[in-house]
């Protein structure tokens, strides 16, 4: 692993980049192919899909009494109302003190395979109770929440029914979590009706946003597939003393100030942006990366590099981005077992 970390931030060749454009797609539709949405959501082999399961990771998603002070839930942090974030520059933790990064949106976290900013956990299972244990946090030790959860009479049958014979468990507690998880998936958005065929589906404006983003600016390069992300880390210059990756990796220098690449589904629902909420709107994430970064450091990517964008350019690649909101299905509480 640390090996390929190395090879991700260093510059490509001459023959590296000359790979890159042979590999490309050569038109117009064989590049909105390469953004075509999956038809079903992947689930591993370990965690095979139920709605048993699913339901249950619901309603813990959505219970406060998964936090030390039993007012703080999962969606607290991660609301459906913000796009499966929370609409704040840094999210709010144990008695409502800032923590030091944005909320992440869950959006089609069933792709992940590697989570949070730094990207320190490696699937949903291994993420689901680092919130709940952190003391910043939700701040309920792990040891307390099965007794805690076991005394709440409705959750017996309901474990019992989504993982027979097992039991109530960290464990189950973690998978149920995930496989609600896994089924936050972004809807259909005015782009995928454009992949699909229908010239209509977006604005001219719109068209030429993509054309830009997937072409000259190259910012597919970071921002690629459906999800429009490459799941990887990247310092792109954001004003922040918070080493991210690095902090995982000190020796490599290539991800210092590194964070994890976002999907840019519902990116316009979702300001402010980057991992510490710096940028207010749309507008100055454009900006960020048509400066080249607002800060200039020994492990800014090679990709980022000034871009020279005239007003209309900026305004077509917001045009482009926005027609990546999709209409999301909307989101029912579940009562609270007693």
């Amino acid at each position: 692993m640390r090996g390929k970390e190395s090879q991700s931030g260093a510059r490509l060749g001459v023959l590296g980049l000359l790979a890159l454009v042979l590999a490309a797609p050569a038109t117009a539709n064989e590049r909105r192919e390469a953004y075509r949405r999956p038809a079903s959501i992947p689930h591993p082999e370990s965690a095979p899909y139920s709605e048993v399961r699913a339901e249950l990771g619901r309603t813990l998603f959505f219970d406060p009494r998964l936090s030390g002070s039993n007012f703080l839930a999962c969606s607290s942090c991660h609301n459906p109302g913000f796009s499966w974030g929370d609409g704040l520059p840094v999210a709010r933790g144990h008695e409502m003190k800032p923590l030091a990064r944005r909320t992440p949106t869950l959006l089609n976290a069933a792709w992940l395979d590697a989570l949070m900013w730094d990207g320190r956990a490696s699937s949903l299972e291994e993420q689901a109770l680092l919130p709940v244990a952190s003391p910043d946090e939700m701040a309920l030790p792990l040891e307390l929440l099965p007794p805690k959860l076991r005394a709440i009479r409705g959750y017996a049958a309901r474990f019992e029914a989504a993982f027979p014979g097992e039991g109530l468990t960290l464990d189950t507690i973690a998978r149920a979590l995930a496989a609600f998880q896994r089924t936050i998936v972004s809807g259909e958005a005015p782009f995928d009706r454009w992949v699909e065929g229908d010239e209509d589906a977006i604005s001219e404006a719109a068209k030429r946003g993509f054309a830009l983003f997937d072409g000259a600016l190259r910012c597919s390069r970071c921002h690629s597939g459906w999800r429009f992300t490459d799941d990887s880390f990247h310092d792109i210059g954001v004003r922040s003393a918070d080493r991210g990756r690095g902090d995982e990796f000190p020796e490599i220098e290539a991800v210092q100030f590194a964070f994890k690449t976002p999907t840019l589904r519902n990116v316009s629902l979702r300001a402010p942006y980057m991992h510490n909420g710096s940028e207010a709107r749309l507008a100055d994430v454009i900006d960020l990366y048509d400066r080249g970064g607002r800060l200039k450091r020994p492990s800014l990517s090679p990709e980022i590099e000034p871009l020279g964008l005239t007003d209309v350019q900026k305004s077509d690649l917001l045009a482009f981005l926005q027609t990546l909101n999709g209409a999301d299905e909307p989101v029912t509480v579940p009562a609270a077992p007693r």
